[in-house]
């Protein structure tokens, strides 16, 4: 019988760890082989699920963590100290049953109790490893837009991990180690800290204030900007020079006209309560692990809700441009998911997508014995150009129609001069457009899911570069011929189409911009029903 785990402990897991510490036996197997009642235990307790079994079976039932020695006190201390600090990761505390582990930990009688409690701190340390590592949410459950793959690490290899290196070091190398993730957790800790002394202040009273403008709600605004740290603190009473640039600075971080005026659209930004914008940080952090992989060291990366696209070379942004997306519709909004380009096609077709050439084109053409829609060329199977007048369009409707219908290359086709390749099932790609002015709008979801570019072209020579000597005349040559040419990249790049509410400057600054879609509100709820709270401040 082993000891009784009654005696004197401390008031948190950790020191019961430590205080059991020493008492721990282990019973491994004698030289015959024979099973132990620790090892019986062990191996009904991992029966389960499949991970630990294996892990288990190939390790010889030998204990990880309740071990006497000082490797297994090492790794004990290192996974509570972790599962406690949880919640600066905006991770579900509760979900750990720290209590339970205390609980286990103190009714140790038999080698059988000891095999469970060692399975016990295996099943949580994986529940922490793989929340910590690629999210507490699986995102097709969230929204089935959100089309990404979870980087979830086998269980076998995790608890590996832990026992062949430095428990501390292994555990500091499961979060995203991307420096957003950190400057995610920094400022999401100052907001709370912020949050208790009071937030940011009373809103403003005034619907919109403008530089000249003097009074009690010029006072109010600066106050409130001076709170969120947009300028230093000053006492006037006018809207002067300072208080226009720090309106200016807050207009850039919430993705608007940065005209210095304090308008309607600006001010309902200015009084959103801290309360209000920490969701957004929350989902960020969730989101930021579900992309815990390798990004490239080029990328593109669209932000769908920043209304941007960009190309990033080893951690800094070497070309930004505006873009267009899907609008908020449930058949055309624009998914999320991570692919690779492969090529760009100059003077493109545009073949028009089935649910569009039959819900949107096809019933007029029907109706006027295809006259209508002249621009769209009409295409059999193998590829053929049908002339039009030789199709019986009144033996037709939408859902029996053989063909196929497409833009021929040129200045008005829907695509504009350039798409960009990233073969996907969703079809979905990166492209030129004829509609500009568009892109003059802040809020800019107008496309049926593809994302349209301000700056085609630029975009187009920034990748060339490092495959041509001058890519603006190689460009410009095929698109002069008006031929409908691919072009390869030499060295594919990876796409990440992303949705970021919440995000932050290299210097950490937090940027905000709106839902559009809804999804962050649906992970929200999600995360708070899997027990994440919104205001963990650490004490």
């Amino acid at each position: 019988m082993l000891p009784q785990f009654r005696k004197t402990l401390g008031r948190t897991a950790m020191a019961v760890l430590l205080a059991t510490a020493a008492t721990l036996t282990t019973v491994p197997a004698d030289a015959q082989g024979r099973i132990t009642p620790f090892m019986s235990a062990v191996a009904e307790s991992a029966a389960l699920d499949s991970e630990l079994a294996a892990f288990y079976r190939e390790n010889g039932y030998e204990p990880v963590w309740v071990g006497q020695d000082a490797e297994s006190e090492a790794r004990r201390t290192a996974l509570l100290m972790a599962l406690q600090k949880a919640g600066d990761h905006a991770l579900p505390v509760d979900s750990y049953n720290i209590p339970a582990l205390e609980a286990a930990m103190r009714n140790i009688d038999t080698q059988r109790d000891l095999g469970r409690v060692e399975v016990l701190l295996s099943r949580t340390f994986l529940k922490y490893a793989h929340d910590v590592s690629s999210g507490i949410l699986e995102p097709k459950t969230i929204d089935e837009t959100i089309v990404r793959e979870l980087p979830r690490r086998d269980g076998a290899e995790l608890l590996k991990g832990m026992v062949d290196g430095n428990p501390v070091t292994f555990l500091r190398s499961l979060p995203p180690q991307f420096p957003e993730y950190t400057r995610l957790m920094k400022a999401r800790l100052k907001m709370q800290e912020q949050l208790v002394k009071g937030g940011w202040g009373p809103q403003v009273s005034a619907y919109s204030l403008e530089p000249g403008d003097r009074g009690d709600a010029v006072v109010q605004l600066r106050n409130r900007l001076i709170a969120m740290g947009y300028m230093e603190r000053s006492a006037s009473m006018v809207y002067d020079a300072a208080l226009q640039e720090a309106v200016q600075l807050f207009q850039h971080d919430m993705g608007l006209n940065q005209d210095g005026v304090a308008g309607n659209t600006t001010m309902a930004e200015i009084n959103v309560q801290i309360e209000d914008r920490l969701p957004s940080i929350l989902v960020a952090l969730e989101r930021e692990r579900w992309m815990n992989i390798p990004r490239g060291e080029r990328h593109v990366w669209v932000n769908l809700v920043d209304f941007t696209a960009s190309v990033v070379d080893h951690g800094e942004v070497t070309f930004n441009t505006r873009s267009v997306i899907g609008a908020n519709d449930p058949s055309r909004r624009s998914p999320e998911f991570s692919d690779v380009m492969e090529y760009m096609e100059i003077n493109p077709y545009w073949n028009v997508p089935r649910s569009i050439a039959t819900g949107e084109y096809l019933p007029a053409m029907i109706a006027s014995g295809g006259a209508a829609n002249g621009h769209l060329q009409v295409v059999a199977g193998g590829g053929q150009v049908v002339s039009r007048g030789a199709i019986d369009w009144a033996s037709y409707s939408p859902g029996s129609f053989p063909f196929s219908l497409r833009q021929a290359p040129g200045r008005g086709n829907a695509l504009g001069l350039v798409k960009f390749m990233f073969p996907n099932r969703y079809n979905i790609y990166l492209h030129d457009t004829p509609s500009k002015s568009l892109f003059g709008r802040d809020r800019r979801d107008f496309s049926h899911g593809c994302i349209r570019l301000a700056d085609p072209f630029d975009f187009a020579y920034h990748l060339l570069e490092r495959q041509h000597d001058d890519p603006v005349n190689f460009f410009q040559r095929i698109l002069n011929s008006g031929q409908n040419t691919r072009v390869d990249l030499e060295q594919p790049i990876p796409v990440h189409l992303v949705y970021r509410t919440a995000f932050t400057s290299p210097k950490g600054r937090l940027n905000f911009r709106h839902d559009v879609y809804g999804r962050d509100g649906k992970i929200f709820n999600a995360l708070m029903q899997a027990g994440v709270a919104l205001n963990d401040v650490r004490s």
